[in-house]
């Protein structure tokens, strides 16, 4: 994986979308606010979906498509609540335990929602090929795109104002790299087809 070409790109766009990320990261961090976190998983579901389009049409996002993809409202609610219970039983052994089972979620599910929302994958669905595409060889690239994702984000949460920033840097990473593996699968299936039946053996 060339890490250097996806910082780029995410850095790149992330420039290049200035002005509309930080509205669209703004007006997230306010309706998560206002819900409660309830509007989290879904929001970032639009949210996500719309950084894709930049990367993909070159369309800048829009405050209105934090709302465009409710319909997944109730799965990933309902999974978010999952990853939560088992975070809180992981921090309530030791720091440690937590620790790991966060940094085991953010790596099998990093590409769930892209899978979901661009794909039109269900959650079961998403889940296993996201988990495939995280193993894919050399899993030492997945566990570093984990990494840098989740400490750009840290820095987001424990600076001020800096979420508005870290945020769409650390989406665009994800989806860049999101791209790359999703064109590699597709590649890997047309180079390898699946092999024709054997001839029925002559009479």
């Amino acid at each position: 994986m060339d890490f250097k070409k996806h910082f780029e790109t995410a850095w790149q766009s992330t420039l290049k979308y200035l002005g509309p990320v930080l509205l669209l990261t703004l007006a997230q961090v306010v309706v998560s606010l206002f819900s409660l976190g309830i509007l989290v998983p879904v929001t970032t579901a639009g949210y996500m979906h719309s950084l894709l389009r930049a990367l993909r049409e070159g369309r800048p996002p829009e405050i209105r498509d934090l709302f465009s993809r409710m319909s997944l409202f109730i799965p990933l609610f309902g999974f978010f609540v999952l990853v939560m219970i088992a975070t809180g039983i992981g921090f309530m052994v030791m720091v440690l335990p937590g620790l790991a089972v966060a940094g085991f979620i953010l790596f099998a599910t990093m590409y769930l929602i892209p899978l979901m929302t661009d794909q039109d994958r269900g959650i079961m669905d998403a889940l296993k090929e996201s988990w495939e595409m995280a193993m894919r060889e050399p899993i030492t690239d997945q566990i570093g795109i984990s990494l840098a994702c989740l400490i750009i984000m840290s820095l987001g949460c424990s600076i001020p104002i800096a979420i508005l920033i870290t945020q769409p840097f650390a989406m665009f990473l994800l989806l860049s790299v999101y791209e790359e593996r999703l064109h590699g699968r597709a590649d890997r299936s047309i180079e390898h087809p699946t092999a024709p039946p054997p001839p029925p053996p002559a009479l």
